[in-house]
């Protein structure tokens, strides 16, 4: 059985998705414990791959579906970087699936069955590409990932549905891209397979064909819209604001790092970093752009009194943290770049949990609905502290050690204003969040009974939400820490990928 882990990874929350389809119809509450025992065996699969994955001191685990060995057949090839990921997947859905549970109940009492059946269809597609090793492959399990993703955010109420139509159009363009640029790589190489195509490329000295240019800037353009990359994000704020919350808890932590996963993969294994980084010389370009979407995601985000519209633009930022970090060209960026998937999925996990509990307690989302919550919520307003911490890098989180790796990166590198957008960008998350924290922690029982209409409907009965939905919050919380604390070890285990580049 250990040597099926990679495709049992994969196939147990596909065939599952049925189970809940055909179960849910004939019993809804059938739905929720087969998708958390589906999340739960995914979990256990990925670290048994990332223990495989350590001990072979970073030499890929290659799985050949159907025993067709490569170019012929789509073979699963395994590193540090992917083993990472695929921890990451099924941990943040099994902990947003605890939490999802009475959401669920509460907004899509009618549709329970098909929202379980799209969650495990959405990690199914993740987890699928973040396994593949074939270039076309990707682009199915890319299209399988949106399709439900879109139906997740669709299902929602209010503007979910026009929401989702920006999405739809926006990840169209940025499939269309991604397929025409593999299109463009095949022409030249004949092959689908990444680490195919990376020797026919080498061999033949491709990596001067401007066909191989115009390949390499389409990838890079579809994935930096699917990753929501500044100015390409326009989607995704309205998507994740107005999706329900027990959809935006998986979607938002997850979708756009496994995006940036996809187009480090693309560049360190299809192309070399040679080609990216030497033979192109956009580093510094991409950098630039990478800085402005920082500072643009930062400053959208300190204008905003929507609490979820406000996360939704710090993800923006985030995803120029990580581009940044990996167009910088080092070792040290690409760790950081690394690290911060993982870091940035627990983040914003875990601030998503709280600002829907919060939700679901309060009944809104604005800045004032928090007032006064320290004392009526403490647990979640403790699990919303700690990610905010995170958020803005303070010690001993797991935000500070990947933006310590980041900025080491920019100084390495010599691109100042990339070292100098990370630090504004703190500043101004810890403005954001210390504002919030001021009013959970400061409000008084009359500004409780004062708040009627900014969300608490007058009720001075507001208290802690149920221990379903609080201890996920809690959990990823301490996790946050303990990635933090543990930093050198996940850092060394990046160090297995990265270490092997070449990078200086």
């Amino acid at each position: 059985m250990a040597d099926q882990y990679p495709i049992l990874i994969l196939v147990s929350p596909f065939l599952l998705s049925f189970a809940v389809a055909i179960g849910g119809y004939f019993n809804k509450r059938v739905c929720w414990p087969i998708t958390v025992a589906a999340l739960a065996f995914s979990l256990f699969c990925g670290l048994q791959i990332a223990l495989r994955v350590a001990a072979l001191n970073g030499a890929p685990l290659v799985y050949e579906l159907g025993n067709w060995p490569a170019p012929v057949g789509i073979v699963y090839s395994i590193d540090a970087l992917n083993a990472l990921v695929l921890v990451v997947i099924p941990l943040v859905g099994l902990l947003a699936a605890f939490y999802a549970r009475r959401s669920v109940e509460k907004e899509l009492s009618d549709k329970l069955p098909l929202y379980y059946t799209l969650y495990l269809l959405l990690i199914t597609g993740l987890t699928g590409m973040t396994l593949t090793g074939d270039a076309f492959n990707l682009y199915v399990l890319l299209e399988i990932t949106a399709l439900t993703g879109y139906a997740l955010i669709a299902v929602g109420k209010g503007r979910a549905a026009l929401s989702t139509f920006n999405y739809i159009i926006m990840g169209t363009i940025g499939a269309s891209f991604y397929l025409l640029g593999v299109g463009y790589l095949y022409i030249k190489t004949g092959s689908l397979n990444m680490a195919d195509i990376r020797r026919i490329l080498v061999e033949q000295g491709l990596y001067g064909s401007e066909t191989v240019m115009i390949a390499f800037i389409m990838i890079m353009v579809g994935l930096w819209v699917k990753m929501a990359l500044f100015p390409l994000h326009g989607w995704l704020p309205n998507a994740y604001t107005h999706a329900p919350n027990a959809s935006s808890v998986v979607i938002a932590p997850l979708v756009t790092k496994v995006t940036v996963y996809i187009m480090i993969r693309m560049m360190m294994s299809v192309f070399s970093p040679a080609y990216a980084f030497q033979n192109l010389d956009w580093s510094r370009a991409v950098v630039w752009l990478a800085i402005i979407a920082i500072l643009a995601g930062s400053v959208y985000a300190l204008s905003q009194r929507d609490l979820k519209r406000l996360l939704t633009y710090l993800i923006v930022a985030e995803v120029g943290y990580m581009v940044g970090g990996v167009w910088l060209a080092n070792r040290m960026g690409l760790t950081g770049a690394i690290f911060h998937i993982a870091s940035d999925a627990l983040m914003t996990l875990c601030l998503f949990l709280a600002v829907a509990i919060i939700l679901y307690q309060t009944g809104h989302f604005e800045l004032t609905s928090v007032r006064g919550l320290y004392k009526k919520m403490p647990f979640t307003m403790a699990g919303f502290t700690v990610g905010a911490l995170s958020m803005i890098g303070i010690p001993p989180t797991c935000g500070f050690f990947s933006k310590w790796y980041l900025i080491s990166g920019g100084i390495q590198a010599g691109q100042w204003g990339y070292v100098v957008a990370l630090l504004l960008s703190s500043l101004v998350n810890a403005v954001v969040f210390f504002r919030i924290i001021e009013f959970a922690h400061f409000g008084t029982e009359a500004d409780l009974a004062a708040a009627g209409h900014h969300g608490h409907s007058g009720n001075p009965g507001i208290r802690e939400a149920p221990l379903s939905m609080v201890i996920p919050l809690l959990i990823v919380g301490v996790l946050i820490l303990l990635l933090g604390i543990y930093s050198g070890r996940v850092v060394e285990f990046i160090g297995l990928f990265v270490n092997r580049l070449g990078l200086s």
